[in-house]
């Protein structure tokens, strides 16, 4: 039982006590000032008593359990788990997820079929500096809205984020973007824009890191392996917080088109499990 609520809420033994032990105090502090309130009324059991208090109950519980949450270090994960509880009740729409692509677009592709009919995020727009990119093909495959930027309507930022509004988009998936990300987009996106790097960093980051050049430089220092690093995305190149990463054997045989593969099925793997965990639990 422990072990399949540690995996349905992925957090370690501990944090999954903490969590339990919140619930537990949670629980015992809303019915305690349930009571207490009621005694204000005068009632003294009865049926209308009893529908009062379950009421009462129903409406301090989130209040409860986030104040018992704060010293025990959960509120994050109280705070993600009662919005999901009200976007359900709500009947919440999927999140609009961008996907900013500049080459085929084979990422993108693996993450708009996770996403079809996914009841977090849907994929409402495909965006490319490229107006030959193969990924804009795939979006009107899957009749999703494209947009074609050049770097001047980047890097001034206006005309994306006026566009993004118009799509109503939450996040910002880079799946093979080569340009920078401006600052008034980040500023826009707070913890909002994943970006996936063919290479485990901090190692291999940075202005011209991209595809070959990666490989080829991780084969020229002889590491032992490389992976991919799930990341978001700041004012800088490959320097946000780390989300995830996942490593594959580098080989004396391999080549910068073999090791490419072996990243490659990482990303496929990997990329749209852990941007679903992150719409699960925003940062």
């Amino acid at each position: 039982m422990f072990e399949k609520l540690q995996s349905k809420w992925k957090v370690s033994g501990w944090n999954l006590f903490l969590v339990l032990v919140t619930f537990a105090l949670g629980g015992s502090l809303c019915g305690y000032l349930g009571r207490k309130l009621l005694l204000l009324t005068g009632l003294e059991g009865g049926v209308v008593w009893f529908i009062l208090y379950i009421i009462l109950v129903t409406l301090l519980w989130p209040l409860c359990v986030l104040l018992v949450s704060v010293p025990l270090g959960q509120f994050r994960f109280f705070r993600n788990y009662i919005s999901r509880i009200i976007g359900k009740m709500k009947g919440s729409k999927p999140a609009p997820i961008a996907i900013f692509a500049s080459g085929t677009g084979s990422n993108a592709d693996k993450i708009i079929q996770y996403f079809n009919g996914h009841k977090m995020g849907a994929i409402s727009l495909v965006v490319s500096d490229k107006a030959d990119a193969g990924v804009l093909e795939i979006a009107r495959k899957n009749n999703i809205n494209t947009l074609i930027i050049n770097k001047k309507q980047l890097e001034s930022g206006d005309e994306l984020l006026s566009a993004l509004s118009k799509q109503n988009i939450k996040w910002i998936v880079l799946a093979g973007f080569l340009q920078k990300i401006p600052p008034a987009l980040v500023k826009a996106y707070p913890n909002r824009i994943l970006n996936i790097h063919p290479a485990l960093l901090p190692k291999y980051g940075g202005k011209g890191m991209y595809g070959m050049h990666v490989h080829r430089a991780v084969l020229a220092n002889q590491e032992k392996e490389s992976g991919i690093s799930i990341h978001f995305v700041d004012d800088h190149y490959d320097h946000g917080e780390t989300i995830f990463q996942a490593s594959c054997p580098v080989a004396e045989t391999d080549s910068p088109e073999t090791l490419a593969k072996k990243v490659q099925s990482l990303e496929h793997a990997h990329f749209p499990r852990v941007i679903e965990e992150i719409l699960q639990n925003p940062r």
